[in-house]
């Protein structure tokens, strides 16, 4: 009885305060030691490839070490294989200072990996259904009280840029006829959209990704464009069906969270409704979003991603943390 009122009043008073910070996180393939038949071949235990107990737990003790340097209140997870990873990482989290008391993840749909959600306040959760085909991961939405008022919250992982742009927009195209369902409410979406924040100037002139004449998922269907202008923070006060993609907050040329071919690219993002930039009740607070990118997370010019050796039998060195930096934003209520 005394450690649960201990419990109760820690809580309280990790509560209390009218500040959230708020972060997401692509973590690079957390797959747990259970063979369920669905991992990337690397990823079976018990093969050549060495995902064994030593290296689950470097990559538990990696993971944990960039989440707690941030200290998120909560924190959107992607690439993540499944429930008995995500209580791992948890409790790997707890033991090295940093307690979630509320999770949930994505687990309606056998995808390979799946999104997921840490909260230091309660929350309710349901899976928003893209299509019944595998190949597109579930999007999970939360609802987690701050004071008087609701925020929804969306983690995405859509489809990767291996294909063309009208395979994200399946999902672009779920998520806003939700959003529109719900109607004028304060929701934040994010996670690893595989798109530029600025997707429909960088894509145009590449074949491969372009077909669909120039529309783009995150810009065009979730409105962080208007009439084909950038839709800013002042704007969305006035634009009720924009949305405003935080990346802007910063000067440009650290609007970068993952490297390809040596080139920054803005493929997590965190985009705001209008209710949360109104000046009433839960709002962004202005020029909170940051990149954490500690040098820690860097070799050399390239982010410390898990790494693998290049030579055979290839195998995890059990070393690094992943190929994306998180992001995080600070919300009031």
């Amino acid at each position: 009885m005394r450690r649960l009122l201990f419990l109760v009043l820690v809580l309280t008073n990790l509560l209390k305060g009218d500040e959230v910070k708020i972060a997401t996180y692509n973590i690079e393939n957390l797959f747990d030691l259970v063979h369920s038949g669905h991992e990337y071949e690397e990823y079976i235990p018990g093969t050549s490839w060495r995902w064994n107990r030593e290296s689950y737990r470097k990559k538990l003790k990696n993971i944990s070490k960039v989440i707690t340097d941030m200290a998120p209140d909560i924190i959107a997870l992607q690439e993540i294989e499944s429930l008995h990873a995500l209580r791992d990482l948890r409790a790997q989290l707890q033991r090295d200072g940093l307690y979630f008391p509320y999770y949930s993840i994505a687990t309606t749909k056998e995808t390979t990996v799946k999104v997921a959600l840490l909260s230091r306040y309660p929350m309710r959760s349901q899976e928003l259904r893209i299509t019944a085909s595998y190949r597109y991961r579930n999007i999970l939405e939360t609802r987690v009280r701050l004071g008087d008022e609701e925020l929804y919250i969306f983690v995405n992982h859509w489809k990767a840029k291996s294909g063309p742009e009208s395979r994200r927009i399946v999902s672009a195209k779920a998520l806003k006829k939700r959003l529109d369902t719900l109607g004028d409410v304060n929701y934040l979406l994010l996670g690893d959209f595989n798109s530029d924040f600025r997707e429909n100037e960088t894509f145009v002139r590449k074949r491969k990704l372009n077909d669909t004449r120039g529309i783009t998922g995150i810009n065009h269907i979730l409105k962080t464009i208007d009439h084909n202008k950038v839709v800013h923070y002042e704007d969305i006060k006035s634009c009720q069906r924009c949305a405003y993609n935080l990346w802007y907050e910063l000067p440009e040329e650290q609007r970068w969270s993952h490297r390809y071919r040596g080139k920054g690219e803005g493929l997590d993002s965190m985009i705001i409704s209008p209710r949360l930039a109104d000046g009433k009740g839960i709002e962004y607070k202005k020029g909170s979003f940051k990149k954490f990118d500690p040098p820690y997370l860097f070799k050399g010019k390239n982010i410390y991603r898990w790494q693998r050796s290049r030579s055979y039998p290839k195998h995890h060195m059990a070393k690094g943390y992943s190929d994306h930096l998180p992001i995080y934003a600070t919300f009031t209520y």
